[in-house]
């Protein structure tokens, strides 16, 4: 059988209502997985017409419990960020109960979310808090064959060095391991990245290599992943990008976003990896400038579909 996928259209001001609307107008889609349209009715119908396509009443539509009262097109507003939280909350829920198998969501906005006053960095800590789990968790950004994880994520670049700690390090590169053997890697080979330049050149410039991510890597090795490492970061993704590793493991957010980017912007997508269920989302955002214009590419989106379909079917 196929699987139940929770569509969430994202932010109702950004891109994501008309990239949903194509998404959906593609048989490829619906071949992959049966979908319930988790929105509100008005936004899923401006998605359409921004879009130039028409959906049938026979997709499985679910209106949101909490939706915002305005919509203004291309503006971050806190009715918006409030309303993506509880469409989250909404959607997890469902597929804790086994409504749904995975949740897709088109993209966020951070700033709306926080101006709503979300306390947590990211939707994945929210999610994480409200469904009340305690595991590890980590956002995986994939492109293709290449999966990252990272040991830092929404923090400030001062603060990095402070949180790459040994069993930080070691919970990225098992939750990388982890899930790219459950997407059926039989043994994912990982790259571990630097945090200083040249490596710390054999302490020159920082000893986190020396102190603290090769002693990590030997634990993850000694635990039975394959993995290598400390590599610089300026050239760890030459090789990934060639195919010699199936994962990086990266120290903070822009390490690895701004390589999967220049490689793949219109088709990465970011993987809520270690919950209790399946939620994919594309790795660019909201694209403000060009809402509701009917011009945006829902490649990506079609990419975190496809893998939220494969997730639950497994």
């Amino acid at each position: 059988m196929k699987p139940k996928i929770g569509l969430l259209l994202g932010d109702r001001n950004g891109i994501g209502p008309e990239i949903a609307a194509k998404l959906l107008a593609q048989p490829e889609s619906l071949a992959a997985a049966d979908v319930i349209v988790i929105a509100d009715r008005g936004v899923y119908e401006a998605g359409q017409a921004a879009a130039g396509v028409t959906l049938p009443d026979s997709l499985e539509f679910r209106p949101l419990e909490s939706p915002a009262n305005e919509t203004r097109i291309g503006t971050a507003t806190a009715s918006a960020g409030q309303e993506v939280l509880d469409g989250l909350l909404q959607a997890g829920r469902m597929a804790l109960a086994g409504e749904i198998g995975g949740v897709v969501f088109a993209p966020l906005n951070k700033q709306a979310m926080h101006m709503a006053g979300l306390e947590f960095e990211d939707e994945m800590q929210f999610l994480k808090n409200r469904l009340n789990f305690t595991g590890a968790v980590g956002e995986l950004n994939v492109l293709g064959r290449l999966s990252t994880s990272r040991v830092t994520s929404h923090i400030a670049i001062r603060d990095v060095a402070d949180h790459i700690t040994g069993p930080a390090i070691e919970a990225a590169i098992a939750l990388l391991a982890r899930s790219l053997r459950d997407a059926g890697f039989e043994n994912p080979r990982l790259a571990v990245a630097a945090l200083n330049p040249h490596a710390g050149d054999g302490g020159n410039f920082g000893r986190e290599e020396i102190d603290v991510i090769g002693p990590a890597v030997k634990n993850a090795i000694a635990a039975g992943v394959n993995a290598e490492g400390p590599y610089p970061a300026d050239t760890i993704f030459v090789r990934a990008r060639e195919g010699a590793y199936d994962g990086v493991v990266t120290m903070y957010h822009d390490q690895g976003q701004i390589a999967m980017k220049m490689m793949g912007f219109g088709s990465g997508i970011t993987v809520l990896g270690g919950l209790p269920i399946s939620v994919t989302t594309p790795a660019h955002g909201t694209a403000y400038d060009i809402a509701g214009q009917g011009k945006a590419n829902f490649a990506a989106l079609a990419e975190a579909w496809s893998t939220c379909a494969r997730m639950a079917a497994n």
